[in-house]
């Protein structure tokens, strides 16, 4: 493996650019029509447009992929996160070009990626699964004589779902023949594959996430838990390491079981196995990413290890360059994520021109972004600026520099998620960790603005007055 394509954008594709360049490997960048003047595009070494701005005439054309393989001659492809990065038909294509897919196998992300198969592989390792259908439920009719089963809520979601899409909650019996319909359409436009799973739906769960690594030679290492609860619409905005409902009992468990998950798949490269905790901590799985997540850099900062250089090692057929008890904990850290938003209308996205852009810097800082002054944000892709990430002693000391940072972030001519990062670090159920899945989409139901208004302030006040009162 010598030279490395990025199918990929963003701030994921300059990460991994780096990474390539601190292993000595050479970049390829691929960029579509509205990406010219992106970032990455600059710090790789070669750049090969592959079409016009919608990514599914770009990023997702797996033909001009390939074709831009051929042109530079590029033995590996990293995939990043999002688009191609789960398809195991995009993996499988690289495999039978020869090219080397910085990922798992191919028939491992088809294993994976089909959530009851991977449910039916943690049941198998006896690793606590939310009860639900033992497989893909035929039609309406079936799914609700599965679901009188186990009770309501019930969630309905998409064999081959992500990021939130293909997902519906049916509360009754009433309602679930429209839910399943509505989840069945979504699921075959978001991913071309209708098929449908059941799942209990647990109330107020924690939603926590495990980061393995393993290696061709039978090595698995786990790198603790990364808490995501605060998300909106099952979008993720703030998340920390290590956990803070999470004990070192139970993050033993964890690792445990999300090592057991992926050694049964023979999982070979970085990964991540979700979980959800309810309110009494038990852990049920949830799913495996197949891919480098977006909040791998709060790992590194707390453990010291390189994720995106032991991808790049795993993919050219080296062994971990670390074992299970060279894992030790620095701190806490958290990674607050900029977007390109209006939290004040929703978040409805914001694209347009970066009049100005002056990240923070300094002690226990680190700033991950494609961005820079000047910049326009395409409307076609997602909508982060940047990932701060943050690092201190404690929980307590991390967000302290944390409202440092992002007092000093500058950024003019799109709103962006600042305000509610500021907002969420003055909230007194975020400071005492009392809060579950659901708890931005209830402010959000409730009318909250994130701090930029009188009426805001006060409802925040009245908030922290309440939780007070529960402590």
């Amino acid at each position: 493996m010598q030279k490395v394509l990025i199918a990929n954008r963003g701030e994921i594709a300059v990460r991994i650019i780096r990474a390539c360049h601190d292993l000595g490997l050479h970049t390829v960048a691929v960029y579509s029509e509205a990406d010219a003047d992106a970032l990455h595009v600059h710090q790789a070494e070669e750049a090969v447009c592959i079409g016009e701005a919608p990514s599914s005439k770009s990023y997702l054309k797996i033909s001009n992929i390939i074709a831009a393989c051929e042109i530079t001659s590029a033995d590996a492809v990293h995939p990043g996160y999002g688009f191609l990065s789960e398809n195991a038909n995009f993996a499988s294509i690289c495999e039978s070009s020869g090219l080397t897919f910085i990922g798992p196998s191919s028939a491992t992300i088809s294993l994976l990626g089909d959530k009851a198969e991977a449910k039916a592989i943690a049941r198998k390792v006896n690793c606590p699964v939310i009860p639900g259908s033992q497989g893909v439920v035929a039609d309406a009719e079936e799914g609700l004589v599965e679901a009188c089963k186990f009770g309501f809520p019930i969630f309905i979601k998409a064999v081959a779902g992500g990021g939130g899409k293909g997902i519906r909650i049916a509360e009754s019996e009433e309602d679930f023949v429209a839910k399943f319909a509505s989840a069945r359409h979504e699921a075959e436009v978001s991913f071309g594959n209708p098929a449908i799973y059941l799942e209990k739906m647990i109330v107020n769960p924690r939603h926590v996430e495990v980061q393995v690594m393993g290696d061709k030679f039978g090595n698995y290492v786990y790198l603790g838990e990364r808490d995501c609860t605060i998300q909106r619409r099952r979008q993720k905005l703030i998340e920390e390491t290590p956990s803070p409902c999470v004990d070192d009992t139970m993050r033993k468990k964890l690792g445990e079981a999300a090592i057991a998950i992926v050694k049964a798949a023979n999982y070979h490269s970085v990964g991540t196995v979700e979980f959800l905790l309810d309110e009494d901590s038990n852990f049920y799985f949830m799913e495996v990413n197949t891919r480098i997540q977006v909040e791998h850099t709060i790992t590194e900062v707390l453990t010291g290890v390189d994720l995106a250089q032991e991808q790049l090692r795993i993919a050219r057929g080296e062994k971990l360059s670390v074992r299970q008890e060279d894992i030790q904990f620095n701190g806490h850290v958290l990674e607050l994520r900029i977007n390109a938003e209006n939290p004040h209308q929703q978040f409805s996205p914001s694209p347009g021109l970066l009049e100005h852009y002056v990240p923070p810097g300094g002690p226990h800082v680190r700033v991950d972004s494609a961005c820079y002054g000047g910049y326009r944000i395409p409307p076609y892709y997602d909508s982060m600026i940047a990932k701060l990430i943050i690092h201190g002693k404690t929980r307590s000391e991390a967000i302290a520099h944390a409202k440092r940072a992002l007092r000093e972030f500058h950024i003019r001519g799109v709103h962006t998620t600042i305000a509610f990062h500021q907002f969420m670090l003055e909230d007194e159920c975020f400071l005492t960790n009392e809060y579950t899945i659901g708890y931005i989409d209830q402010l959000i139901s409730e009318g909250c603005t994130f701090g930029q208004s009188d009426a805001a302030d006060r409802q925040r006040a009245d908030r922290n007055e309440h939780s007070a009162s529960r402590v």
